[in-house]
């Protein structure tokens, strides 16, 4: 069977997520860097704008600000970054059960075992980031790990690219020799003194020739040209308690009133509390995430009282952490909207001696969720569905409707 390998690179990730919570910064050059007070310190990521006006990633700030004087200059929040990472490893998992992380912004992902082409699936991928995490991704789908890393590296931002075993040749042989994965600049420096400028160039050199002048690196090097990679997708760096799961979701339109977001933290409350139960895991805490009209991106927590895998439990902190922060009155319409369970511990972890019979009640309200949860997996996520999803089709698409629709309120007399 013919290997299905995903590399996902979230575009010009640190940057990409402070512009979200910065939207006055929409088209304006952006660095995320060192201590922009003082001048120093070097350029960890920089958005398209910046990119346009020849920025660099690793350059120091004060080239960066020869080239861009209009560079805005963010300092790094690197909790932030590793909780965006985290939430789009959660949507990379929905997918493949073998993840390698490569750096906080690139997976590679082995989707073989699905039955559905890969172009599909990295094209819902990235779609689902750009949906749920408001930030963008690149797709490579080949079949291998160097080449679909090639293809991740072709289009840029928003993008998914096949490298195949018939397109190969044509695509990748013609780029430089030093596009290629682990090709460092000694090796391509000696590479272009012999003439070998491209990928194709390589694949069709001499393989005595390469191994005496570059030992094991060079034929590992020529391998990767000729699509001989065979390395798996190791999985050890993505096996690790997860510190949040969450669902969030852009509306096919604006919430305007606290009925649309109760059912939208709703319908995001049950995904993340089955998630929960097939993690054997409790939340001991809420976050929601509301982007609105304006773009602007604003987080609220709360603690939760008893640790809970139950939907209600979230639905309903949801609802009070939004009521606390949010008056439509004052504030603009929102956009997207998300519940993420954070303070995660494992359920036998956080069962407590309890005199007011609230673990009882969780488990009895737990277990008849997971008796939902089976009835979804055996015949469709929308075989069992609350009412109210029904009657609002504009907001939530469950592929189901009400036969008898509720009739539309009266207007006073």
């Amino acid at each position: 069977m013919e290997r299905k390998i995903l590399h996902c690179d979230l575009n010009n990730f640190y940057a990409s997520v402070e512009c979200l919570y910065r939207p006055d910064l929409t088209g304006v050059p952006v660095a995320v860097g060192g201590d922009a007070e003082r001048r120093h310190g070097i350029v960890l990521a920089k958005n398209m704008p910046a990119k346009a006006c020849g920025v660099k990633t690793g350059e120091t700030l004060w080239q960066a600000r020869q080239k861009c004087a209009g560079l805005v200059v963010l300092p790094p929040d690197f909790e932030k970054y590793e909780r965006f990472s985290r939430m789009a490893q959660d949507i990379y998992a929905a997918y493949a059960d073998r993840i390698q992380p490569f750096g906080i912004d690139e997976c590679w992902l082995d989707v073989t075992g699905i039955r559905r082409e890969a172009f599909d699936i990295g094209d819902e991928i990235r779609r689902r980031i750009k949906e749920e995490l408001g930030i963008t991704i690149s797709v490579g789908v080949s079949f291998n790990k160097v080449f679909a890393k090639l293809g991740s590296d072709m289009k840029k931002p928003d993008a998914v690219t096949v490298i195949s075993k018939s397109n190969f040749r044509e695509v990748v042989w013609p780029l430089p020799i030093g596009e290629l994965l682990y090709a460092g600049s000694a090796t391509v420096r000696g590479l272009h003194a012999m003439g070998i400028t491209t990928v194709g160039l390589l694949a069709a050199s001499d393989e005595a020739v390469i191994a005496k002048r570059f030992g094991k690196v060079g034929l590992m090097l020529r391998r990767y040209a000729r699509g001989q990679d065979d390395e798996t997708v190791e999985v050890e760096g993505y096996r690790r308690e997860p510190k949040s799961i969450g669902n969030s979701v852009t509306t096919p339109k604006d919430l305007i009133c606290r009925e649309d977001v109760r059912l939208i933290a709703t319908l995001m409350a049950e995904k993340v509390a089955a998630r929960l139960r097939k993690a054997d895991m409790r939340a001991g805490g809420v976050c929601i995430s509301i982007r609105d009209a304006d773009l602007r991106w604003e987080e609220y927590y709360g603690r939760l009282e008893t640790a809970t895998a139950c939907s209600g439990e979230l639905i309903e902190t949801a609802m009070a952490l939004f009521d606390a922060e949010w008056d439509f009155g004052a504030r603009p319409a929102i956009r997207a909207f998300g519940v993420r369970a954070v303070h995660l511990l494992r359920e036998a972890e956080s069962i407590q001696l309890d005199m007011e019979g609230r673990e009882q009640r969780e488990m009895r309200i737990a277990g008849l969720e997971e008796r939902i949860d089976g009835l979804r997996e055996r015949y469709g996520k929308d075989a069992v569905c609350r009412a109210v999803m029904l009657t609002r089709p504009d907001l939530v698409r469950t592929g189901r409707r009400l036969e008898n629709p509720l009739p539309a309120p009266r207007k006073a007399q």
